[in-house]
């Protein structure tokens, strides 16, 4: 378990961050200038918060009212840039080489094949960095921070220079070295599809403060968190499986405890695990099953709330819809809301076309619009 609790001036705003994290992907996400990476550098100790402390379980890595401040290089974490950062005079294997020679026993030589093996960089490995392109100096600079035996990986915004075939790439490495290695990794984001993709956990950044923090589902599906004047929509987080895959018509059916979506089956797979993002706006509710519509995800649930906008005017309702074990949101108008009567207890239909869904499949981002 990592515990966070750094305070310290930055800029415009005083940084103010306090959370905990442990296994699997922790995405800071939050607008640009945030703090997020004032945050991954403190937790690298590149930088010395003006008060605080930070812990990875019993071992203190920063404290500021004890004078504890372990260096950036006895922490034994990775990191990876924004750019790769590869020795320029160095050839691929050098540069994966390099904590090697520092430390021969960080890793054996099936550690360092296994890590060329993951990444898929064995034909790279006589090439010098000026000889690569952008997703390929990325895999370099994971694998290097991979074999210096980190007991965290940090990445700050490591696919931010990518355009979005590369982003794609890294992402399946990503994901591999998520499931495979099972290395705790801090996430640097600003990117909703990157979170969804990779994140077990969000801590959500505003102007240097934890706006929140918990699973994917709970943070990103919030109505209420737009931080800094809107950073990404309300609506809901469900993780499903690939039940079917219809070729003929391109569409692939989702099974969640709720019931099933469809959405488009571009790179999908039956038995994968889909994670879906259904934005509020693209919510419709009726009172009746409809009939002869093109919409093809018809849900049944029970409303759990009904959020009128604060202060009146022309601000819409937010409508919690529970369905199964999952909760979407719908958000209508004022005068929708009064003329179908909505109230918590109420059993209705939510309405979702198949194209509006952001699907976050397996080895693929698509987003069918």
């Amino acid at each position: 378990m990592l515990s966070v609790d750094i305070r310290h001036p930055q800029g415009s705003f005083n940084l103010d961050a306090r959370f905990d994290c442990g296994a699997g992907v922790t995405a800071l996400f939050g607008r640009s200038g945030a703090g997020k990476s004032s945050v991954v550098n403190a937790i690298a100790g590149l930088t010395c918060p003006r008060a605080g402390r930070i812990a990875l379980g019993d071992e203190v890595l920063f404290d500021a009212a004890r004078g504890i401040h372990v260096r950036a290089g006895r922490r034994r974490f990775g990191y990876v840039f924004q750019e790769s950062r590869l020795f320029p005079h160095l050839t691929v294997r050098q540069n994966l080489l390099y904590s090697h020679w520092f430390d021969r026993t960080l890793y054996s030589e099936a550690d360092f094949a296994h890590v060329v093996d993951l990444l898929g960089i064995g034909e790279l490995l006589q090439r010098q960095p000026a000889q690569l392109s952008g997703g390929e100096k990325q895999r370099v600079a994971i694998g290097r921070a991979l074999l210096t035996k980190p007991r965290l990986l940090l990445l700050d915004e490591p696919l931010a220079s990518l355009d979005a075939a590369r982003k794609q790439e890294i992402l399946r490495y990503l994901r591999l070295l998520r499931d495979e290695t099972r290395i705790p990794m801090i996430y640097v984001s600003h990117a909703v599809d990157e979170v969804l993709q990779l994140a077990d956990q969000v801590v959500l950044l505003d102007a240097g403060r934890v706006a929140a923090s918990g699973s994917v589902e709970d943070v990103m599906g919030r109505p209420d968190l737009r931080p800094g004047g809107g950073l990404f929509e309300g609506g809901a987080v469900i993780d499903t499986r690939v039940g079917a895959i219809d070729d003929q018509d391109g569409l692939a059916t989702l099974n969640f405890e709720g019931g099933a979506l469809t959405a488009g089956a571009s790179g999908a797979s039956v038995g994968e695990r889909v994670r879906v993002r259904i934005r509020a706006r693209d919510v419709s509710i009726a009172l009746e099953p409809p009939r002869q519509i093109s919409i093809q995800n018809i849900l049944c649930g029970t409303i759990a709330r009904v959020d009128a906008p604060e202060g009146g005017g022309a601000a819409g309702v937010s409508v919690a819809i529970t369905v199964g074990s999952a909760t979407l949101r719908a958000r209508v108008t004022q005068r929708a809301a009064r003329q179908l009567a909505l109230a918590p207890g109420m059993t209705v239909y939510a309405l979702i076309k198949a194209v509006s869904l952001d699907r976050r499949i397996g080895s693929d981002l698509q987003k069918n619009q």
